[in-house]
């Protein structure tokens, strides 16, 4: 098992922190890691699935994956029930 890299670690590091304002965060992302907010959350994304970050920071880890996996939850319910559905007629 491979462990974290110095990058891989400081945007663990850095998504320790609360922000108030999404703009706030992202121009901090912008700044920090001079990378756009998406490409940033991409490699959030890639990072909290590595039992490596796990180890590094379990509860933000774990934190982190519950509010991808409920994102993604969102995402599935919400193409199963469009517009139109009439279920919820």
């Amino acid at each position: 098992m491979q462990p974290l890299s110095d990058f891989e670690r400081s945007i663990l590091d850095f998504e320790r922190a609360l922000w108030r304002h999404l703009r706030a965060k992202e121009e901090a992302i912008e700044k920090t890691f001079g990378v756009s907010p998406a490409r940033y959350f991409r490699f959030l994304d890639v990072i909290i699935s590595k039992d490596a970050a796990l180890r590094h920071d379990p509860l933000l880890v774990r934190r982190l994956r519950r509010l991808r996996d409920a994102r993604v939850t969102s995402r599935r319910s919400a193409r199963r029930s469009g517009p139109g559905d009439e279920r919820e007629a």
